[in-house]
This record gives C-alpha cells, sequence and structure tokens, in this order.
C-alpha cells in the first residue's frame, strides 16, 4: 500500500515541477517580449531589466527541469506542452508598459503562490531538495514581484 503512495505522490512532483518548467518558459517567451517591444519614458530601464528577469528565468526553467530529470522524470520541451501545462498566459502582444511590468507582478506572484503548494507536497514527501529549489525560486519571484510593485508605485 505505501508503494502505491509513494508512487502517487511522485506522480505528483513530477506534475508540479513540470507545471513550473511550463510556466517558467512561458514567462521566458513573455519577458523576450516585453524585452523587444517596451516602448517610452522608461524603456531603458525596462528593457534591461527584462534582459537581466529572463536570462534568470532561463536559469531557474533549466534547474527545474533537471530535478525533474534527477528523479526520473521527463520535463516538458514543446511549446504545445508548456502552453498546455502553465498557469500563466502569453503575452498578447498589445500591452502597454504600465501593463506588461502589471501582468508580470501577476504572473511572479501566481507562480510563487504555486511553488508554495509545491513545497508542502515536496517537504511532505521527504523531497527536501525539491522544497530547497523551490524556496529559492520562490523567495527570488516575491523579491521581483515586490520591487516590480514599487516600479509602479503600488
Amino acid at each position: 500500500m505505501a508503494k502505491a503512495t509513494n508512487k502517487t505522490n511522485t506522480t505528483s512532483i513530477e506534475q508540479v515541477l513540470n507545471k513550473e518548467v511550463a510556466n517558467l518558459n512561458v514567462l521566458y517567451v513573455k519577458l523576450h517580449n516585453y524585452h523587444w517591444y517596451v516602448k517610452g519614458e522608461q524603456f531603458f530601464s525596462l528593457h534591461v531589466k527584462f534582459e537581466e528577469l529572463y536570462d534568470e528565468v532561463t536559469l531557474k526553467m533549466d534547474e527545474v527541469a533537471e530535478r525533474l530529470l534527477s528523479i526520473k522524470g521527463k520535463p516538458a520541451a514543446t511549446m504545445k506542452e508548456y502552453l498546455e501545462l502553465s498557469t500563466i498566459q502569453e503575452a498578447s502582444g498589445n500591452e502597454d508598459t504600465r501593463g506588461m511590468v502589471q501582468t508580470l507582478i501577476e504572473d511572479f506572484s501566481t507562480v510563487a503562490e504555486e511553488l508554495s503548494e509545491g513545497i508542502e507536497l515536496a517537504e511532505e514527501n521527504g523531497d527536501q531538495p525539491t522544497a530547497d529549489l523551490f524556496i529559492k525560486i520562490r523567495t527570488d519571484l516575491e523579491k521581483h514581484a515586490w520591487m516590480l510593485r514599487s516600479f509602479l508605485d503600488k
């Protein structure tokens, strides 16, 4: 009986890891979109910031995918899979500068909340490496959300 439970729990952890692989890949593409299409008075600061964020997201996405591989899971690796698994939406292409920043705040908050659930699941199943990875990513996303809220003076 315990063996079946462990398999179910492993599958759940794999699903959570894969959802975050998808979310991070959607964020990566969205941040590139914003980097290329930001306009206005804040162009110089946001153009650089969006590049900094997509570089960081790339590293996080790779870490999550490699964690999934290390527990014998199979990370999603196509845009179709990312869009099916992701809980955030790709950029519409119509966002203004404030809309770009507000959307990132919302996305970072969504992913951070999901990571909190993933941390609980990993800890319940004795998977400290996954919990630790999620804690680090959540901490960084919460900090970025705070900084972006401050940028919008919220």
